[in-house]
């Protein structure tokens, strides 16, 4: 009989994360340690049983001495949670607040910070170009996992996704049908080249890059739940020096300004929707 204790009842486990993380930073410059805690911790438990490790020492052992297992607990650090057109009140939003001041300008340039597997940056290409706009824009879509980079660039998603995806560009304003952006491939969908022609994928860590190019919008969902308060502040500092002035920023249904150390920086345009534009 095993009478060792769960891996989250032995004493010693915060401190071992800790050293995961710092380890994890210094070996392949991938900044975990300013992540909200328990976010971290869960995910953290889910990759030693994936690992089949009882301890957080085992597994950093593991992922140091192999890069292949590192990329492995990459993909397990950072979930990728999306869907084409998710919450289409955002984008509701965006169509009735956003777009029409975005359309005074002559060129534009959108940045959507976080990206995962790119099913918002698409949701964005489709909402410009509906709006006229989409041939005059470059978007910038970031993230820090390689393979959700890979993925979003690709373009291609699982055919049962197609109902999901639908509803929400219907429920988001959508004026033609979604299939008109698509076609079969890969026994799935893939969205139009001319879609993806207009996107520049790169590799952006929020935690420790800097700024990189002026921008009109930055879109970052869901993403600054997983940070602390500190981590928080330099993302919303990264986006507010992005930004042109009056330019717009769009955060996630349980992310706010108001504790942010920036919040003087932005006014509100969305309460609910939490979309803000830069003071001039």
């Amino acid at each position: 009989m095993n009478d060792a204790p769960a891996p989250d009842e032995q004493p010693d486990l915060d401190l071992e994360i800790d050293l995961l993380l710092e380890a994890i930073y210094r070996k392949y410059s991938y900044d975990f340690r300013r992540h909200a805690r328990a976010s971290i911790r869960r995910r953290v438990l889910a990759a030693l049983a994936s690992f089949h490790v009882d301890r957080v020492s085992l597994l950093q052992d593991r992922i140091l001495r192999d890069a292949e297992s590192f990329t492995a607990l990459l993909r397990q650090l950072t979930v990728p949670v999306s869907d084409l057109f998710r919450d289409p009140s955002y984008f509701r939003a965006l169509a009735q607040h956003v777009l029409p001041m975005l359309g005074t300008y002559a060129s534009l340039k959108v940045w959507i910070a976080g990206c995962s597997t790119g099913e918002e940056v698409y949701s964005l290409a489709i909402l410009l170009d509906e709006a006229g706009l989409l041939d005059r824009t470059l978007l910038y879509a970031t993230d820090i996992n390689p393979e959700s980079l890979r993925a979003a660039e690709a373009g291609v998603y699982a055919l049962e996704r197609v109902p999901g995806f639908t509803r929400n560009y219907q429920q988001a304003g959508g004026q033609r049908s979604l299939a008109d952006y698509y076609t079969a491939a890969y026994g799935g969908i893939a969205l139009q080249r001319r879609l993806r022609a207009r996107v520049t994928f790169s590799d952006h860590c929020l935690a420790t890059d800097q700024v990189f190019a002026e921008v009109h919008l930055v879109s970052c969902r869901n993403v600054l739940i997983y940070f602390d308060r500190e981590l928080q502040d330099r993302a919303l500092g990264l986006f507010r020096d992005s930004l042109v002035p009056r330019g717009f920023l769009g955060l996630g249904s349980r992310e706010t300004l108001r504790v942010s150390r920036h919040a003087d920086a932005f006014e509100e345009v969305s309460r609910e929707e939490r979309i803000y534009r830069r003071v001039a």
